[in-house]
């Protein structure tokens, strides 16, 4: 009953009182009641509960729903009078849902990071200090190193810190911000590699005009149109989620902050969020990906043309690092982004395969490139000054 006291100015308190007090249910376990209601199932409670109270008028199944609707519309008004999450602080669950520190894995996530780190650092590098790799393909793969670097950070240092400590929880606007980053990066990381699937085809298609169409002018627009859309896209997601309210769960069942497990955290209505990520899903991951295929499928035509078997083996391995690296980052980001929703938090399966795409890809992007890259491995043994690279 304390929880309906809290509301007089909202609830005509007599009224109720006295109302469940005649029905015989002022002794109910009000705390074992879920939370979970969205904005119209409110809206129809509160008329059952005004029919019933004002008419006195109780069917034989309305007693239960009305005192189940007493508490959601108490906590409802409760969240939307403080006009904040009242969720403070997230507990993000991690690989697993222990508060014991987990010293071999965090060791292979270090070893992880640390290969990711200096790996792309070495690509940048590089492709900085060897003037031959001034081209259009290496100033793509430079930005990808740059994003890879940056993807990586966003996300590993905080599960490296739960693996290590235990420590699990994170602030409101901490979650908020981690999740503003990696979705910034995440669709960044989509046009890029739709842009470096262009360049591909203009150097295989039309290699007499490759360096006036992929001028520098162009090459400059289209890494930022690249960035701006991440950051479009991150805006969108943190506003989405800073407008909802959290009174409920507070355990983030993954092992960084993103939109749809917070989501489901949410006690909100969450429709409008959930049609906005899915145009997000859409336009910024089957969009470049479509375009990544339609594109490749014009390269395989034009290769077969090749008449020699050489040339048209040397032709596709241009492509081979690129395509290798779409297959890794798309195969794995579609099954965590269109699993459905329902079952995100639940599956198991989806936080294995996020491993993939936001720790193993940005680790395995360099590797791809200087070991399938003739260019590359070249101008490595150059900066090395040695003849062991083959």
């Amino acid at each position: 009953m304390e929880i309906i006291a809290n509301y007089q100015d909202t609830l005509n308190k007599g009224v109720v009182l006295q109302f469940l007090q005649d029905e015989g249910i002022e002794a109910m376990d009000w705390t074992a009641v879920s939370p979970d209601l969205n904005q119209i199932e409110i809206e129809h409670i509160c008329d059952i509960m005004a029919r019933s109270i004002h008419q006195r008028h109780i069917a034989s199944q309305t007693v239960q729903e009305l005192a189940d609707a007493l508490v959601q519309i108490s906590r409802k008004l409760m969240a939307k009078a403080e006009n904040q999450s009242s969720v403070s602080i997230f507990l993000v669950v991690g690989l697993c849902d222990t508060e014991e520190p987990q010293l071999m894995i965090f060791l292979v996530f270090l070893g992880i990071y640390l290969i990711t780190i200096i790996g792309n650092i070495v690509i940048l590098s590089v492709i900085s200090f060897d003037k031959r790799l001034h081209t259009p393909m290496y100033f793509f793969l430079a930005n990808l190193s740059i994003i890879d670097i940056i993807f990586s950070s966003v996300t590993v240092p905080k599960l490296l810190i739960i693996l290590v400590t235990g420590q699990k929880a994170t602030s409101f606007s901490g979650c908020v911000t981690q999740l503003s980053f990696f979705q910034f990066f995440v669709v960044a990381e989509c046009y890029l590699l739709a842009i470096m699937a262009y360049d591909r085809y203009v150097a295989i298609c039309f290699p007499l005009n490759y360096t006036l169409i992929m001028s520098q002018e162009v090459r400059i627009r289209s890494v930022i149109a690249c960035w701006a859309c991440g950051l479009v896209n991150s805006l969108v997601q943190a506003i989405s989620i800073s407008r909802l309210n959290f009174c409920g769960p507070n355990k983030v069942d993954h092992f960084f902050c993103d939109v749809t497990p917070l989501f489901k955290l949410s006690c909100s209505d969450t429709r409008l969020g959930e049609a906005l990520f899915l145009i997000v899903v859409v336009v910024a991951g089957m969009g470049p990906l479509t375009f990544i295929l339609v594109t490749y499928g014009r390269i395989i035509s034009a290769v077969t043309k090749i008449s020699t078997a050489r040339g048209r083996s040397k032709t596709f391995s241009t492509c081979a690092s690129h395509f290798t690296v779409v297959a890794l980052y798309y195969g794995s980001g579609i099954f965590s982004y269109i699993w459905p929703s329902s079952t995100y938090a639940m599956d198991k399966d989806v936080k294995v395969v996020a491993v993939l795409y936001t720790i193993m890809t940005p680790m395995l992007n360099p590797l791809i490139y200087s070991l399938r890259n003739r260019d590359v491995k070249r101008a490595l043994k150059k900066v090395l000054g040695t003849k062991g690279i083959k």
